[in-house]
């Protein structure tokens, strides 16, 4: 039971890494307008997500229109949309794995079985942070290139959703790290060792003449 305050601590760094995930997924808030040199004009203001665009006007109005079709997104774009929603899936699937073989819960009796759940819950968590990760910087990058290139009439920059997405892609990282670094699987050899032993302890001794 020593493991279960890291349990605990991976289930909410999960959680979180989850919320995280959804708000990049569901919020269009990668790329925003940008009112530096010559692009003064502040009366409106464009973001964009993954699956709409918003025009935001300074009383406030916000007008969002989703993309007509998928072949006018970007390849980061259009591979964020497959990477995120697999990272949803896969942290959720993850967490409830976690949840059986926790040392907080009951689900699972078998206390050998238990370090091997934690463990593939713990890879899971760090293959949905590289899924999260992955897109976002891609995007990132992209949105850092188009803003330094001088024949780019319009510029925009780094969204909510991209810090949004760094973020919850380290949570799961550090969570899926954590288990991986305390979930200790013990080998069957040694198992077996102490078995023999024990056997050969309680075995009556012969006396030879």
């Amino acid at each position: 039971m020593g493991n279960a305050g890291i349990h605990i601590v991976c289930v909410a760094l999960g959680i979180l890494g989850l919320v995280a995930a959804i708000i990049c997924c569901a919020i269009p808030k990668w790329r925003e307008s940008s009112f530096t040199g010559q692009n003064i004009v502040t009366a409106q203001e464009t973001t964009e997500g993954l699956w709409m665009s918003c025009v935001v006007q300074s009383t406030g109005q916000q007008q969002c229109k989703a993309y007509d079709s998928l072949l006018i997104l970007g390849s980061d774009l259009q591979a964020a949309r497959a990477m995120i929603i697999i990272c949803c899936m896969l942290t959720v699937i993850s967490v409830l794995i976690l949840f059986a073989g926790a040392d907080f819960t009951v689900c699972v009796q078998n206390e050998d079985a238990k370090p091997r759940i934690a463990l593939t819950a713990g890879i899971g968590l760090i293959l949905a942070g590289l899924l999260l990760i992955i897109p976002v910087s891609w995007t990132a990058n992209n949105i850092i290139r188009d803003f330094n290139n001088p024949l780019n009439p319009q510029k925009m920059e780094l969204g909510a959703c991209i810090f949004i997405g760094w973020a919850g892609g380290v949570l799961l990282l550090l969570g899926g790290g954590l288990l991986c670094c305390f979930s200790k699987v013990r080998s069957g050899g040694s198992g077996a060792t102490a078995k023999y032993y024990s056997n050969s302890a309680s075995a009556p001794s012969k006396n030879y003449v």
